[in-house]
């Protein structure tokens, strides 16, 4: 059971669920009022020790340290550079677990491996070589520590499990911790996870996870809030149980997570030689809640979510009971979202069972030691089969890796004909085990994003991926690749104790921290280039609509492909002709022609003779106008973009490529919208799309007034292509002052630049 409360609530000694402040002062022994009470959470003191700022509610955090990976450190560091960085101020993690197969581009990929190391070395940060270990498992077994905060440019940025309120943000987040600026953000709310009784055997941290994000996405009811998990069902999971958990929490938009720490935590530390991170973290014997999930774990049971999303969620037994009317349900929304391509679901289910083609476990979410010795308990002895059904496995990190081969478990799964793998993110981005056309694989794994397995629909090919838990996916293994939920099975799970070895990091990791070589000289690939100058904020705009999406969600798997696309994505210009290419491929040639208008506009060229039926159009209408001193961009429009990942490169690609703004209803994650205001992008809200459409212009006098003054309302003019013109409203939502002046400026780099 999952229940959304309506209301705040108390928790009493980390416990016990109370409806108000009366029954939380009788349970508690002492009065409690609300206003105290909202301090006792975990999460407040936290933020309250990592605030810069002389107010709680317009925060001003400094983390404790950073970490990125082989798709976003390059840009990080470049765009850090160009602001003026001399050194990292703070431990700094650099990852190799993305782009680690080095099988696209050429050398580009290992180019930019080298670029990491050599930055480690002149700036001072600590490097991870490839096969290492994710970024994820890396920073829990590394970084993590009970009260510390990191942040990290992967949206799966969570290790509240290990008491570490953990951050997912886009590059230019970090580029500001780099030059020694903070992390503003207005606090948020805080919703209590409270959870009560134990999982059933065969059930698993995903199918806890899935069933949450299911229960809380659609509804926003955790949207850029804090999770802190409390109740008495915390004692019942073990720790890796919990860190699967954990980082999925990120599936729900909200903007962090804390757990309460226990002897399992302390157990935890002790075994990975880091006794010295563990302290007890508790709330306070009253704290209140802005709302609350309660779940009894005793009642989730074996799940699936079927594509294209993590919270299209239903029980293995649920699904299988009314498989084709899922299955056609399914297979409707996946081909009326793919451009090129469609595939057939519904006759995937024959002979009573529903059949798949290839299981992946793997990531910071599946390849948890744990969950591989739970996948070895089901397997061994049996076979995946010799038909079309595979079973590959990654494991976290190389330490599991060894205790794996060590403790028997990895010569289990691969006597059962499983393959395993080394420590690489790909199959969560579509950069592994890509299946064949047409084909359903189940994975283990943070997201089933379109193309999140590796399909190009427009090449005409088109596979999908489910997300279940790692006992499940052997179970079905098992069976042949038959769907079957592992609650089916009679297993005696081993839980075996992850004996962890440090001494594989201290041979291979180069810790640079506090040793900075300002002399080093950076290593420079032929696709590292530098991010190209960006225009300052005019006083007018000039908009033109470039691409208009109506789903109710725009991910940023859309906004800039994952997958191959992630070689390019230390050079700018490349990589932003991938922008929408999956989603709408004819964005980037409109938008291209809008930046060569603005070039040659720049160049004193003139205005094409489109622009100028525009300008002649606001004219007869009254609206004054400036045309050789007005910004002429593209904009985006979609209903809620920004839903998945921290990349910063969903926003950079559209400037790059020429834009100047975003609309939208509503921004789906804090992460987003900042990403386009780091790129000097403005994050415009319209109430009412239906007033432009595709090809119209919008134009905005006085934006960057309006801009530095945070206006509230600001008013826009659509032009269309007969020379209509309609007044309507935009905002841009409350922005901070150094928001403001960055998107006056054109871009973060500019504001270090001018500041």
């Amino acid at each position: 059971m999952i229940k959304l409360y309506e209301s705040g609530v108390y928790v009493v000694n980390g416990t016990e669920l109370c409806n108000d402040a009366q029954e939380a002062s009788a349970r508690a022994g002492a009065p409690v009022s609300e206003e105290e009470a909202r301090k006792g959470t975990m999460a407040y003191g936290i933020i309250r020790d990592h605030n810069h700022s002389d107010s709680m509610t317009r925060l001003q955090l400094k983390y404790d340290s950073m970490a990125s990976h082989d798709i976003t450190y390059v840009g990080i560091i470049q765009t850090a550079r160009a602001s003026g960085m001399k050194e990292f101020p703070l431990p700094y993690l650099l990852t190799n677990c993305h782009n680690s197969l080095c099988a696209v581009g050429g050398t580009i990929n290992e180019d930019d491996h080298k670029f990491a190391l050599s930055a480690a070395h002149k700036y001072g940060g600590i490097y991870v070589p490839t096969n290492l270990g994710n970024i994820h498992s890396l920073d829990r077994e590394i970084m993590a520590g009970c009260g510390k905060m990191i942040l990290g440019s992967d949206s799966h940025t969570r290790y509240g499990a290990l008491g570490t309120l953990a951050v997912g943000e886009g590059g230019g987040e970090l580029a500001k911790q780099l030059v020694g600026r903070t992390y503003d953000f207005t606090y948020p709310g805080i919703i209590a996870i409270y959870l009560t009784g134990e999982p059933n055997p065969g059930v698993g941290p995903h199918d806890v996870a899935l069933s949450i994000v299911g229960a809380v996405y659609r509804n926003g009811y955790v949207k850029n809030k804090v999770m802190e998990f409390v109740g008495p069902g915390i004692r019942n999971l073990p720790i890796e149980y919990r860190n699967a958990i954990d980082v999925m929490t990120t599936e729900t938009t909200c903007w962090s997570s804390i757990w309460i720490t226990d002897e399992e935590t302390k157990g935890y530390y002790e075994r990975i030689g880091r006794p010295e991170a563990y302290t007890e973290m508790r709330p306070a014997k009253a704290a209140y809640y802005d709302g609350c999930v309660y779940i009894d774990l005793s009642t989730i049971e074996c799940t699936i979510a079927m594509p294209m999303h993590p919270s299209n969620v239903f029980t293995i037994h649920e699904f299988l009971e009314n498989a084709q009317e899922i299955l056609a349900e399914t297979e409707k929304n996946v081909n009326s979202k793919m451009k090129g391509a469609s595939i057939r679901l519904v006759e995937k289910y024959h002979d009573g069972a529903f059949w798949v083609e290839q299981g992946e476990i793997a990531g910071c979410s599946g390849g948890t030691f744990d969950n591989i010795c739970a996948a070895a308990d089901i397997l061994r002895g049996k076979s995946c089969g010799n038909g079309s059904f595979s079973l590959s496995i990654y494991p976290g990190s190389l330490p599991a890796y060894e205790e794996l081969c060590r403790n028997g478990r990895m010569a289990d799964l691969v006597a059962a004909g499983v393959i395993m793998r080394e420590c690489f993110c790909g199959p969560c981005f579509g950069a592994g085990d890509c299946p064949a056309n047409g084909e359903f694989s189940i994975r283990h794994t943070t997201r089933n994003f379109p193309n999140r397995e590796g399909s190009k629909p427009g090449e005409g090919q088109l596979s999908v991926t489910a997300l279940m838990d790692a006992r499940s996916i052997a179970a079905t293994a098992v069976n042949g690749g038959r769907l079957t939920a592992a609650s089916d099975l009679d297993v005696v799970y081993s839980n075996p104790v992850y004996n962890f070895d440090g001494g594989i990091y201290e041979k291979r990791v180069y810790n640079g921290w506090g040793k900075a070589e300002p002399d080093y000289e950076l290593k420079f690939g032929p696709n590292i280039k530098d991010w190209p100058e960006m225009p300052a904020l005019t006083d007018d705009l000039l908009l033109k609509v470039c691409s208009y999406i109506t789903d109710p969600v725009t991910t940023t798997d859309e906004l800039i492909p994952s997958g191959e696309t992630s070689s390019y994505r230390s050079n700018p210009e490349r990589l932003s002709e991938f922008a929408l290419s999956r989603r709408d491929p004819e964005y980037v040639g409109r938008s291209k022609v809008m930046r060569q208008m603005e070039r040659d506009r720049e160049a004193g060229k003139g205005l094409t003779d489109e622009v100028k039926a525009v300008y002649a159009a606001l004219t007869k209408a009254g609206i004054k106008n400036s045309p050789e001193e007005t910004d002429i961009g593209s904009t985006i429009f979609a209903n809620m973009p920004g839903d998945g990942s921290a990349r910063e490169q969903a926003a950079s690609c559209q400037r790059v490529m020429g834009a100047s703004a975003n609309l939208a209803v509503q921004y789906a994650t804090k992460r987003y919208r900042s990403n386009c205001i780091n790129w000097g992008m403005v994050p415009f809200l319209v109430k009412d799309p239906s007033v432009f459409a595709l090809g119209d212009y919008i134009f905005v006098p006085g934006i960057r007034a309006a801009v530095l003054e945070n206006k509230e309302s600001i008013q826009a003019y659509v032009v269309k292509m007969d020379g209509t013109v309609t007044e309507f409203e935009v905002s841009t939502g409350p922005l901070t002052e150094p928001e403001r002046q960055i998107i006056a400026d054109g871009c973060l780099i500019n504001y270090y630049r001018n500041n």
